[in-house]
């Protein structure tokens, strides 16, 4: 029988302080790859993490908040990471704050993008349906995939966020590189509210997309409660993936507060 602990596949990046970028649900590390390259050079060692069930790591029936916060210390444990700083996207952010209330004299600073610590109403029924339409082992070109989703799918930046997660078979053909059926089954376990009554002093800073409807301004104030050193600071003509349409804005942002002295 095989113990040896599944560590999560990532791409590090430079040298430098550890900098770890938790990808969003039904993302991988690789979303990050442009803003990682620029911190990259700016004296950061950047950590692209695949979450199980997503990316080349490793594939579970289990994803939760529990399980997720065993492999994110088991990966910093791992590769022996020093308070590394934390940036985490949507789901990965949700668990970064739920890391922050857990360790936080073992970490650096956080970063958390677009998301609050409350539960969330199932958000992502359309794609798994869309998905569900899809044969990719009988496509022979990308663009056939494509074909397929648009009809469930109109939203081009949808379509092509999903379409990362293809991988092409050795006798043609596409399949997918996730099992969408658990993740389909996590929704309601990775959807939960950070624990009522707890807080923590760590370092925080909350970027908003203001024309995102994931973070509101009730929102905030609860934010503020559970870590009362966070620092808030809207994106303008930026949506849930900010990162992706406001990159230049998100890339200043992140690294001043990372280096400021507080």
């Amino acid at each position: 029988m095989n113990t040896k602990p599944r560590i999560w596949h990532s791409k590090i990046l430079g040298r430098g302080r550890d900098l770890l970028i938790l990808h969003g649900f039904l993302g991988m590390g690789d979303n990050w790859i442009s803003l990682a390259r620029r911190w990259a050079g700016e004296g950061f060692r950047v950590h692209l993490p695949d979450l199980r069930n997503h990316g080349q790591s490793f594939w579970d029936e289990r994803f939760d908040f529990e399980v997720l916060l065993d492999d994110l210390r088991r990966y910093i444990g791992h590769h022996q990471l020093h308070k590394p700083h934390i940036i985490g996207h949507s789901l990965g952010g949700k668990l970064a704050m739920f890391d922050a209330l857990d360790e936080p004299d073992n970490r650096g600073k956080y970063v958390v993008l677009d998301i609050a610590p409350r539960a969330y109403p199932p958000r992502h029924g359309f794609i798994f349906d869309a998905v569900r339409h899809t044969e990719p082992a009988i496509c022979r070109t990308r663009d056939e995939v494509e074909n397929q989703l648009r009809t469930y799918l109109p939203q081009t930046h949808i379509r092509r966020f999903l379409m990362k997660n293809l991988k092409r078979l050795p006798r043609g053909g596409f399949a997918w590189k996730i099992p969408w059926d658990i993740l389909e089954r996590a929704v309601p376990q990775v959807s939960i509210a950070l624990p009522e009554g707890r807080t923590s002093r760590v370092q925080m800073l909350l970027l908003r997309g203001l024309q995102s409807p994931y973070v509101s301004d009730a929102d905030l104030k609860q934010i503020r409660r559970i870590f009362p050193r966070v620092i808030t600071t809207d994106i303008p003509d930026a949506g849930h993936w900010l990162h992706a349409e406001q990159p230049e804005r998100v890339y200043r942002a992140i690294p001043d507060f990372l280096t400021a002295t507080q």
